[in-house]
């Protein structure tokens, strides 16, 4: 029998997980079983003990479990916990643990798939959503020598700031970043969902090596086509990111960390 392994969500159809794990495993040589689950908004918690309770190992959580994934947790990485938000779990020992590997996996594709090294380097985060919490540690870790979050809702970004008190992260409203500029632009926002750009001052993009787009599968989104008219070098949207993080959850489950170039080229949809 193989070992079980599924991904958990709400709506659950459109998910890529199942292949990009069945293309992990038949590379890697791993006997496994990867399916899909639509998740209960009233049974989230039940459905997630009944596939552990089945003999399940571990489960990917995307929207809208990904903070209830966290709660059900008996441990927590620190990155889970600083994101309170969990994107994949793994049973062991009789405990639920806790992981969140998104912002690990952007930080993979930004550095090792598009060559942008964050070390020394003025990054600009849009937004303030759990993408963003997710994503700061492993970004600071990356020793870039500024990481500025700038959102709509100061609130929000304060409480970010204040939870992680670090000397080179800031927090910036949209029109205060009018002047500067940065070598890494990040959109994390959800405007490019509905089509919209994030309130970003065009000259901001002015010196930017890498104008990097959340949203996957979307085209050239609003914020990737002011980055092309603002003359940045590099566009990409958050396909690498989907398979990075699902590349980290694989080696976390099965000890082994697969090759992702081959599993990014077929997913990727050109920009254009």
């Amino acid at each position: 029998m193989s070992d079980c392994y599924a991904v958990i969500g709400r709506p659950i159809n459109h998910t890529k997980s199942p292949l990009i794990h069945g293309l992990f495993a038949q590379a890697s040589g791993q006997h496994l079983e990867y399916g899909a689950i639509e998740g209960s908004l009233e049974g989230f918690e039940a459905q997630v003990l009944q596939f552990r309770g089945d003999g399940g190992l571990g489960m990917n959580i995307t929207a809208p479990f990904k903070l209830r994934a966290f709660e059900l947790a008996d441990r927590r990485s620190e990155r889970a916990q600083l994101a309170r938000a969990a994107n994949a779990l793994k049973f062991e020992d009789g405990c639920i643990v806790a992981e969140n590997f998104d912002g690990i996996g952007l930080l993979r594709d930004i550095e090792d798939n598009h060559g942008e090294p964050l070390r020394n380097r003025r990054v600009l985060l849009l937004g303030a959503g759990g993408a963003v919490r997710g994503s700061l540690l492993p970004f600071l870790q990356a020793g870039p020598s500024e990481l500025v979050i700038a959102n709509r809702d100061m609130s929000k970004a304060l409480a970010l700031r204040n939870e992680l008190d670090h000397p080179r992260l800031r927090i910036s409203r949209y029109e205060a970043l009018q002047g500067q500029t940065f070598d890494i632009v990040v959109n994390a926002t959800s405007a490019s969902l509905v089509g919209e750009l994030p309130p970003l001052p065009g000259a901001v993009l002015g010196e930017t090596r890498l104008a990097y787009e959340l949203a996957y599968g979307k085209g050239l989104t609003p914020f990737l086509h002011l980055a092309r008219e603002a003359g940045v070098a590099r566009v990409a949207d958050g396909v690498g990111m989907l398979v990075e993080q699902a590349a980290e959850a694989f080696a976390w489950w099965r000890g082994i960390r697969p090759e992702t170039r081959a599993v990014i080229d077929r997913l990727t949809i050109p920009l254009e």
